[in-house]
């Protein structure tokens, strides 16, 4: 029990560190209160309820880089569990009490606390050698990365404080305790401290209780400290991780992006060019980021030695939001615009929108949407783009398809039976073939396919034919948001008009497009995949794989398919109907799978700069597991991932085909 001088004393470290910890963390939600938008707080239960089982569970830290999480967890599980012992640690040195008693429940808390507190310890030496002895190279960047002066330095200091505050804060309790175990001889319930109090045996009570107190005093004078200072320092995503989760936006599916209001006459800044003009979820972002750099792990731009890195995008933002705060808190507009800190143009225009950054972040972070509205400053305010991307631009706004192709789009169907919906009225679902597979000669083979598939399941369809257009989704990652608005809203009324039951697509663009993004604008649809509605036609019994088995084959995931709208079965149960049996899948599958290079409109410009081409990556990975065809679902991924087995690099390498392809070759279907 602490003195009545030590009470007083204590009570007005309190009163001074909280009065300093609401001055710096007003600060940092004005700052946040500078972006665009709002953050969310409906749907309060289902928030709390994601916000907590994330910070509790560690599941998004548990998914990758195992002994690292673990040991993250066992810190997280301390801390969190040390909000208890800490109000334990008040009430015990204001009342001559034993928090929670000496019973089983007291007892449980005093073991419990003994356990978390050897963990924590264990965990923060383990960080400290991992960054400052061993250097993993996991916490470092490629020398092309962009990244302001004072960001490594500022991450080590950072870390060391922290690092130091960790083992002081829980050190001096766990010392604190081994005292108390030793002037009590012995406590069955804490068995760490009571190996530590052995070393006690020769010091008197008087020493004993000393050494308590002066422990109590560093324990929690060291948070009284720290807690003003959590604000400029990375750790602050201890909490601003749950809270992201518990604020960011519901979207339809990972890569859903905000829609703009051209209706606003007012209106001068469409898309980012400066640190507010971001929403206030991708700055609350910046305060959330862990600086794992687990995201540039699964960048296909980073790996692939690109100037892009999702991580050194959110550091910069933290760091330049620290050098700024009270200027920004104020309502100062920012000094620098984000292209001069954050991100250079090259690292801006080599991201794939495949969402590998959002899919793996622990703390909820969504890189790419900040890359996304820089685009679209750079399209919409700057006029400064790739000059590859002005062909696709003007392809989709003349001739309806980034291809600038003025071709019928009913030519791939010559010599089938493809019925329009001005043809027919009673049918089970429109085919909406696309801009690739209607122009494209190598995806209307896919097209042809899944015709005569269909024809086969007895499926009563109907197409648009020359009234469908492209969905604009090239045009929305690539930044012009107000030619894909144009697109969308001329589709959306053709649809609404035909009224369709489901629609069916063999592109995953397409899928992502009129599924989870017209909706947006009115446009509400029911949308299947090719492959999952394959997967119904077999498993409703419409369609019969035969008897032929070819079981050597791999499946790359299409990122729009897998990662953001989470289809990653029913391709894999379709093709193991075929072959007979497992596939024989690449290390990145799934939702981890790795891009093929044609996402974020870079299939309409020249890839950036970097040490390796990204769908020759992924052949290769294909091509390793020894595969003799690798299977796709996406006219994207078709003519990358062709194009890289037609590489010289790919000599030898699997056949590219799509899923629907080989069921029709299976079951001796003529394309």
């Amino acid at each position: 029990m602490l003195t009545p001088v030590e009470m007083i004393l204590f009570l007005l470290a309190v009163a001074a560190s909280l009065y300093l910890t609401q001055r710096t963390f007003r600060q940092a939600a004005a700052v946040i209160n500078r972006g665009e938008g709002q953050l969310y707080t409906d749907n309060l239960p289902r928030r709390m309820w994601r916000a907590v089982e994330v910070a509790v569970t560690q599941r998004t830290v548990l998914r990758s880089r195992t002994g690292t999480s673990i040991m993250h967890a066992f810190i997280v599980w301390g801390f969190l569990f040390y909000f208890l012992v800490n109000v334990g640690d008040v009430l015990e040195g204001y009342f001559d009490i034993q928090f929670l008693g000496d019973g089983l429940v007291g007892g449980l808390y005093r073991f419990v606390a003994d356990v978390l507190s050897v963990l924590v310890l264990a965990g923060m030496i383990y960080f400290l050698v991992r960054r400052f002895w061993v250097k993993s190279p996991a916490l470092t960047f490629h020398d092309n990365i962009k990244l302001l002066d004072h960001v490594q330095p500022g991450i080590r200091r950072d870390s060391l404080i922290v690092g130091v505050f960790i083992l002081v804060h829980v050190g001096a309790r766990f010392l604190g305790r081994t005292f108390w175990v030793a002037d009590e001889w012995g406590d069955p319930w804490q068995p760490f401290a009571g190996l530590v109090a052995r070393l006690w045996d020769g010091l008197d009570t008087d020493t004993l209780v000393t050494m308590e107190h002066l422990t109590w005093w560093l324990a929690l004078g060291a948070i009284l400290a720290f807690i003003p200072y959590f604000p400029y320092t990375k750790h602050m995503h201890l909490f601003m991780g749950p809270l992201n989760y518990f604020t960011r936006p519901e979207r339809t599916s990972l890569g859903e992006l905000p829609p703009l209001d051209f209706e606003d006459d007012e209106r001068e800044q469409f898309g980012a060019a400066k640190l507010e003009h971001l929403h206030k979820t991708q700055i609350f972002d910046a305060f959330a980021c862990i600086m794992c750099n687990r995201c540039q792990d699964a960048c296909p731009a980073y790996v692939t030695g690109k100037e892009l890195s999702p991580s050194a995008l959110e550091v910069n933002k933290r760091y330049e939001i620290k050098s700024n705060m009270v200027a920004l808190a104020t309502g100062a507009e920012s000094p620098r615009s984000l292209l001069d800190f954050a991100i250079t143009p090259s690292a801006v225009w080599a991201c794939t929108a495949c969402g590998a950054c959002v899919d793996i972040c622990p703390v909820g972070n969504e890189p790419m949407f900040d890359i996304m509205d820089i685009r679209r400053n750079q399209v919409l305010v700057d006029g400064d783009f790739p000059a590859e991307l002005q062909g696709a631009f003007k392809g989709m706004e003349n001739s309806g398809n980034p291809w600038q192709m003025s071709q019928s789009r009913m030519q791939w169907a010559e010599g089938l039976d493809v019925p329009t919906v001005d043809e027919v009225e009673d049918y089970e679902i429109l085919y909406w073939v696309g801009c690739a597979a209607s122009l494209e000669p190598r995806a209307q083979q896919t097209a042809r396919a899944l015709v005569n598939v269909l024809h086969k399941a007895g499926v009563k369809f109907a197409v648009l034919g020359e009234r469908e257009s492209c969905t604009g989704d090239s045009a929305r990652r690539a930044g012009n948001e107000y030619l894909f608005y144009e697109m969308a809203m001329a589709n959306i009324e053709t649809l609404n008009e035909v009224n369709p039951p489901r629609i069916l697509v063999t592109c995953p663009h397409c899928f992502h497009t009129l599924g989870k993004e017209y909706q947006q604008f009115g446009g509400k649809y029911d949308v299947v995949h090719h492959t999952e509605y394959l997967d119904e036609l077999i498993r409703d019994h419409r369609l019969a794989p035969g008897n032929t088995r070819s079981p050597n084959v791999t499946f790359h995931d299409p990122c729009y398919l897998g990662r953001h709208n989470d289809v990653t079965d029913a391709p894999r149960h379709v093709l193991e109907q075929v072959t007979g049996g497992p596939l024989l899948e690449m290390e990145r599958s799934g939702k981890k799978s790795f891009c093929c290079g044609a996402g974020g409109a870079q299939f309409w410009k020249e890839e950036e700069p970097g040490t390796a081409r990204v769908n020759l990556t992924r052949y290769a990975e294909a091509k390793e597991t020894g595969a003799a065809t690798l299977a796709v679902g996406c006219p994207f991924c078709m003519r990358m991932l062709t194009d890289a087995g037609n590489d010289a690099s790919g000599a030898g390498g699997p056949v590219v085909k799509d899923v629907v392809e080989i069921l029709a070759e299976q079951m001796g279907i003529d394309a």
